[in-house]
C-alpha cells in the first residue's frame, strides 16, 4: 500500500506539470486565434491626396494586406441636394482619397507606430487614424493574460519538480542498502540504480497516458466546445499526436534527469 502511495504521489506530481503545460498551450492557441479574429476587424484609415493601390501601400509597409477605398458618395449625396451637377463633380475631384487598410496580423503597439510613421512619411498621405488607444488596451490585456498564465505554469512546475525530486530521494533511501551491497560486489552504477530509473520511467508513462486520456476527453466534451463557441473562438484544444509526444517527452525527460541527479549525488556521498 505504501509503495502504491509513493507511485501515486509521483504520478500526480508529473500530471500537474503536464496539465499546466497543456493549459499554457491552450491559452497560447486561444490568444493566437483571438488575434487572428481581431486582425480581421482591425483596420487603419488613411487620407491621401492622390489615388494609391494595395501594392503601393505594401511597399510603404509590408504589414498591409489589403487596401480598400472608402467612397465619399454617401456624404456627397447628403450635401448635394441643393447643388448643381457641375459643382458635385468638382467637389468629388477636390476631395482627398480615403482608404481602409487591413493588416496581415494583429500588430503590436510598436508595429502600429512604425506603420503610422511610414505612412505619414509618404508625401501623398496627409492623415492616418490608427485607433491606437483602443488597440493598445486590447493588446495589453491579451499580453497580461498570457503573462499571468505563464507565471502560474512556471510556479507550478518549480514546486512540482521539488516534490518529484523529494519522492525519488525517498525511493533512493529505501533501496540504499541494496544499492550499497550491489556496489560492494562490483555492480555498475546504472545497474545499482536501475530500480530508481524504472520507477521514474514507469510513472512518467502512466502520467502521460492519463494526461492523454484526460485531454482527449476534454477536447471533445460538449460543454467545452460550447464555451469556445460562446466567445467565437475555434481552436484545437489537443492534438493527439503532436501534443501527446511533447507531454510524453517532457515527462520522461523530467523523470530521467531528476533520477540521474539523485544517483550522481549518491555516488558523490559514497
Amino acid at each position: 500500500m505504501k509503495s502504491v502511495r509513493n507511485h501515486l504521489s509521483l504520478v500526480i506530481a508529473l500530471l500537474s506539470i503536464l496539465f499546466s503545460m497543456q493549459v499554457f498551450f491552450i491559452v497560447e492557441r486561444s490568444i493566437d486565434a483571438y488575434k487572428t479574429k481581431l486582425s480581421k476587424n482591425y483596420s487603419v484609415i488613411v487620407v491621401s491626396k492622390k489615388e494609391l493601390n494595395k501594392d503601393e501601400f505594401s511597399k510603404i509597409n509590408i504589414i498591409v494586406s489589403q487596401a480598400q477605398e472608402i467612397t465619399p458618395d454617401s456624404v456627397i449625396k447628403r450635401l448635394s441636394s441643393d447643388m448643381k451637377n457641375t459643382n458635385v463633380e468638382l467637389l468629388k475631384l477636390t476631395l482627398p482619397k480615403f482608404y481602409k487598410l487591413s493588416l496581415e496580423h494583429y500588430p503590436s503597439p510598436e508595429e502600429i507606430k512604425k506603420l503610422k510613421s511610414d505612412l505619414l512619411a509618404n508625401s501623398a498621405v496627409t492623415k492616418v487614424e490608427d485607433f491606437a488607444h483602443t488597440h493598445d488596451t486590447v493588446y495589453k490585456l491579451l499580453l497580461l493574460f498570457k503573462n499571468v498564465v505563464s507565471l502560474f505554469s512556471i510556479v507550478v512546475a518549480i514546486v512540482t519538480l521539488l516534490l518529484i525530486f523529494k519522492e525519488l530521494r525517498i525511493w533512493q533511501y529505501k533501496h540504499s542498502e541494496r544499492m550499497t551491497i550491489m556496489g560492494l560486489f562490483g555492480a555498475a552504477l546504472w545497474l545499482r540504480s536501475a530500480v530508481l530509473f524504472r520507477l521514474a520511467i514507469v510513472d512518467a508513462l502512466v502520467a502521460s497516458f492519463i494526461a492523454f486520456g484526460a485531454f482527449a476527453y476534454l477536447s471533445s466534451h460538449p460543454w467545452i466546445t460550447q464555451q469556445l463557441k460562446s466567445i467565437d473562438i475555434d481552436i484545437v484544444l489537443f492534438y493527439p499526436i503532436e501534443d501527446s509526444l511533447i507531454l510524453f517527452g517532457v515527462a520522461i525527460a523530467i523523470s530521467i534527469v531528476l533520477a540521474s541527479l539523485i544517483v550522481l549525488g549518491h555516488k558523490e556521498e559514497a
